[in-house]
């Protein structure tokens, strides 16, 4: 068995699913439940492509672990788990995850985090949330486990299970708390906005990616050579299947990008090898480059806002403050500041960047 299972003094031993016959058995059971809980482990920290490693389902009287590093088939499991309401904690990753890792399209979702915002909690974390309605310390020791890791320990089953173990009953009581308050349709139009941008794929910018945390600072060379060193550790990680981080921090490209166009020849200690004979080249090509190919620090310039718009955006913050507080609620719930910039330069936007329930509450 891939897995090392545990028992809690409440609950049974989770079903651990590593076969097809266990997992299309199994979607007989699923299909009884509705709402079903749902989490997802990836392993990020420790690779540069990430996989889904772990699929959790909590339903009331049973803990389900899913294995999706051994070769299932998801077809079942997707079509029986699209049909039901799914509750997530901050459903993004988990959403793309499962759309990565198993091909799988969601119905209905139900997320505790945009629950507790527009409840009005601050602390809203799942283990803070847990704390706060069942009194319940989550333990945190398995947070930057390697997930691809086989056999899973005990105290990685135990973090995995507690991830879904309360969901169910904490999205009710949520779920009690928004319809008291009457923000139950906030809530769903939230829900299908987040489950909508889950489902679409981000684009990088490559003239941006490079330009990481503190090299604001670099000019010329420096972010020829930034530029340079960035794209390597990439191609390192990636030859490496290692996370860039564990190549080079990005504050130590940063002083080597420094250091070199200064005139040293010392290359950090930690890179050794064929890698470091291949830094090393890198450098020394990227020193003879002509100025004219040294990339440009190009600061974005905004169109200074006119008379009309700076008061309208001081309008539309004033009516934001003002029900965000009437509603004790934090602002950027009912209208994030880069919407309001958005609507006070055009106004005809309003429609794009604020859902309708916000549109109503500030009268737009």
């Amino acid at each position: 068995m891939p897995f090392v299972a545990i028992k809690t003094m409440t609950r049974p031993y989770p079903l651990i699913i590593t076969n097809n016959e266990l997992l299309n058995d199994w979607c007989d059971i699923l299909e009884r439940y509705d709402p079903v809980a749902v989490d997802t482990e990836g392993d990020s920290l420790h690779c540069y492509f990430e996989k889904l490693c772990l699929i959790q389902i909590g339903l009331p009287e049973q803990d389900v672990l899913i294995d999706p590093l051994e070769p299932l088939d998801f077809t079942r499991f997707n079509a029986v788990l699209a049909q039901r309401r799914l509750i997530l904690h901050g459903c993004d990753f988990d959403l793309r995850m499962l759309r990565r890792g198993a091909k799988f399209v969601p119905g209905e979702v139900l997320d505790t985090y945009l629950a507790a915002r527009l409840v009005g909690l601050k602390e809203v974390g799942l283990a803070s949330l847990v704390k706060e309605f069942f009194g319940i310390e989550l333990p945190k020791s398995s947070q930057k486990a390697n997930w691809a890791r086989r056999p899973l320990t005990p105290a990685m089953v135990e973090y995995a299970i507690n991830d879904t173990l309360y969901l169910i009953e904490l999205a009710e009581r949520l779920s009690d708390e928004l319809r008291a308050k009457g923000r139950w349709e906030w809530f769903e139009e939230s829900c299908r906005k987040a489950v909508a941008a889950a489902g679409e794929d981000r684009e990088k910018d490559p003239e941006r990616i490079w330009k990481i945390p503190g090299s604001a600072g670099l000019r010329g060379r420096e972010l020829a050579l930034l530029r340079a060193l960035w794209h390597w550790r990439d191609a390192e990680a990636q030859k490496a299947d290692r996370p860039s981080f564990q190549i080079l921090r990005n504050e130590e490209l940063i002083e080597l990008a420094k250091s070199v166009d200064a005139g040293s020849t010392h290359l950090p200690t930690g890179v050794h090898g064929a890698r470091r004979k291949r830094l090393a080249a890198l450098l020394e090509e990227v020193l003879l480059l002509p100025e004219t190919e040294w990339p440009q620090r190009v600061r974005l310039v905004r169109d200074r806002p006119t008379g009309e718009e700076e008061q309208r955006m001081e309008q539309l913050k004033n009516r934001r403050d003002r029900v965000a507080e009437g509603l004790q609620l934090d602002p950027g719930v009912i209208a994030p500041r880069q919407a309001l910039e958005r609507i006070s330069r055009e106004p005809q936007a309003v429609g794009s960047v604020l859902m309708r329930w916000q549109q109503q509450l500030l009268g737009l």
